[in-house]
């Protein structure tokens, strides 16, 4: 057996996420490298998708028993970690957010009795919505501190986490990234058709419609930039803001200028019909979405909140203004769209950014030396230059 290779659990929300679709794509990219992987979950995640060599599906099941008044998922999915880490012989467990799963592995790690190694990945809201929750906060703190190895998504990230924990632990910054060869512009004019006219722009917005992505502040945008230029609005996913938005579409009488798509699989094509990508979020701990238009060479007009300064550069890939400020941002999307210099060469600035910075291969190496660190093992030698070309 090559010496170099790992048996790798991971736990993480399976369902849509920007951390599930991040855990997931790292163990398949991780699982191509030759490690052995295992999903530890209560349903496949939803990017999963077919069959890939070197990786394990292993369901969660949770026991109704009546004397609990909520099934105990906690303590199943870490007795299920620890039957999986001794059944498989697993080097480590790569947990995605801290509550449940940063928990329930170091559980699980106590339950083996060996040396089984916790790697924590921070995301987001475990840290940002759940730390300021004092019922949690101690819980969280010794999850971080119990793991082996603790990394984020973003600088902004890491200091709340210290701030609010009051945490000296190291944490290893890891970007999140996308996958070269799923996240590039596609050719979608024959689709493009059926969602806007050739006169018109078409500017788009994916979320889980929570309230800190302010929904409505996208359609305020869109309304002013209707105003100056022809376009439609694209919507894809859905959640608990959608149908408070599309009550306010239709009171702003834009219900024929508004499209409603749902949830799509295929967000590189979806993305690619696009002009311009709106994220006005009042929290955002990185903004994949962000990074995925870019990779598909679409600037993105955002918000200053939390990490998404680390992923668009003002005036280079993107525009960024300050929360709630939907007048300079829809004079953003307008200086894009009426320029079409500017805008073709912030595009082929988002795509080299894309490729170099957040490119799957530098940052799935980047985990891998976290792992052989933790493990006490020799990091194999990486050749960074050669990983990321355009």
């Amino acid at each position: 057996m090559n010496s170099d290779r790992l048996k790798i659990g991971i736990t993480c929300y399976p369902s849509l996420g920007g951390s599930g679709v991040v855990a997931t794509e790292l163990g398949k990219l991780l699982a191509e490298k030759g490690h052995e992987v295992h999903f530890i979950t209560h349903s496949v995640p939803f990017r999963l998708g077919k069959f890939h060599k070197n990786i394990f599906y292993h369901e969660v099941e949770v026991n109704d028993y009546y004397v609990f008044k909520y099934p105990p998922y906690d303590l199943s999915l870490a007795s299920k970690m620890a039957q999986v880490a001794k059944m498989e012989k697993l080097d480590l467990l790569h947990v995605h957010y801290a509550v449940p799963h940063a928990v329930c592995a170091f559980l699980a790690k106590e339950m083996t009795g060996c040396d089984l190694k916790v790697i924590t990945t921070l995301h987001g809201t475990d840290i940002t919505v759940l730390g300021h929750d004092e019922s949690l906060s101690d819980l969280i703190r010794l999850a971080i501190e119990r793991s082996d190895a603790v990394t984020a998504v973003s600088q902004d990230l890491i200091r709340e986490t210290r701030e609010l924990l009051d945490i000296n632990k190291q944490i290893d910054l890891t970007y999140n990234f996308v996958d070269k060869r799923v996240y590039y512009p596609r050719d979608v004019g024959m689709l493009r058709r059926d969602y806007a006219r050739p006169d018109e722009k078409l500017i788009l917005h994916i979320s889980n419609f929570r309230p800190v992505k302010r929904i409505g502040d996208v359609v305020d945008i869109f309304a002013k930039v209707n105003e100056e230029v022809p376009s439609k609005l694209l919507f894809v996913g859905e959640g608990p803001e959608l149908s408070k938005t599309i009550c306010k579409v239709k009171e702003m009488g834009l219900t024929d200028r508004v499209i409603f798509a749902g949830k799509q699989d295929d967000v590189a094509q979806v993305i690619s019909l696009a002009d311009v990508m709106l994220l006005p979020s009042e929290k955002e701990s990185f903004g994949l979405v962000a990074l995925e238009a870019m990779a598909c060479g679409v600037p993105t007009v955002g918000s200053t909140a939390g990490g998404i300064p680390e992923l668009i550069t003002h005036g280079t890939t993107g525009y960024l203004a300050q929360i709630g400020d939907t007048r300079q941002m829809a004079d953003y999307v307008i200086r894009l769209l009426c320029n079409p210099e500017l805008y073709e060469a912030m595009s082929a600035a988002c795509l080299e950014r894309a490729r170099k910075t957040f490119c799957n291969d530098l940052i799935t190496a980047q985990y891998e030396q976290i792992y052989y660190r933790v493990l006490g093992r020799s990091v194999p030698e990486i050749d960074v230059s050669e990983m990321c070309k355009a």
